[in-house]
């Protein structure tokens, strides 16, 4: 019975194992196909599918995308320095800790100086140096990044935002391109302290910019 089971059925396992092989080789050659398919056309594209690549702002950095917007000028186009400082409650913000330095090749501050600007290029805004450390000014707010109550430091009745440059009042900090020598302060609280705080902010040194510009190695900062 065993024998003539086994030669009742043979001839079915065979046909049915032809047909597994059968399809698994027009999968196969179906998945060849695609794939040639899918690289020729990478290969013939390929400048266009990198350039498109390169251009999508989602690989772009912060900086990369700021210096578009700004249209900043070629690194090393300019060189200035201006002493900024930037007040809360009375108490003036410390730009010499790491977070704060060089965090912008383009302008930055460096050397742990906690008030001298670096500029390096054309066309630069302070609202590049502001966003390379995460500090958002507004007409109505001063924000830090990762703050816990982002309207800690907005106006109310009490506390108002003074900006001045070279003395005079100013709106569009942001937008500001500092020029050699330029004093800039930033106030937020209790206006009675704006006079104290201008004294001290003209009592700061601005260097002056070398002659020669020095390139530090494995950084691409001129200092």
């Amino acid at each position: 019975m065993d024998e003539s089971n086994t030669a009742y059925f043979q001839p079915e396992l065979e046909a049915e194992s032809k047909s597994k092989g059968r399809a698994l080789a027009v999968f196969g050659i179906a998945f060849v196909l695609v794939s040639a398919g899918i690289f020729s056309y990478y290969f013939l594209n390929q400048s266009e599918i990198d350039s498109e690549i390169l251009d999508n702002a989602a690989f772009k950095t912060l900086e990369e995308r700021m210096v578009e917007h700004y249209r900043v000028g070629q690194f090393g186009s300019d060189h200035a320095h201006a002493a900024l400082v930037v007040f809360v409650n009375g108490d003036m913000m410390d730009f010499s800790h790491p977070q704060f330095q060089i965090q912008s090749k383009y302008i930055h501050f460096e050397n742990d100086n906690p008030y001298l600007v670096h500029k390096h290029a054309n066309r630069v805004p302070l609202d590049m140096l502001f966003s390379s450390f995460g500090l958002e000014i507004t007409p109505e707010c001063i924000v830090f990044r990762g703050q816990a109550d982002s309207n800690q430091n907005c106006i109310d009745s009490e506390n108002s935002i003074t900006i001045l440059i070279n003395g005079i009042s100013f709106s569009k900090i942001n937008l500001y391109e500092i020029s050699h020598n330029d004093r800039i302060l930033i106030s937020f609280g209790d206006k009675s302290l704006i006079s104290e705080q201008l004294e001290y902010l003209h009592g700061l040194e601005i260097h002056d910019v070398p002659k020669i510009n020095k390139l530090v190695p494995g950084k691409d900062i001129l200092v």
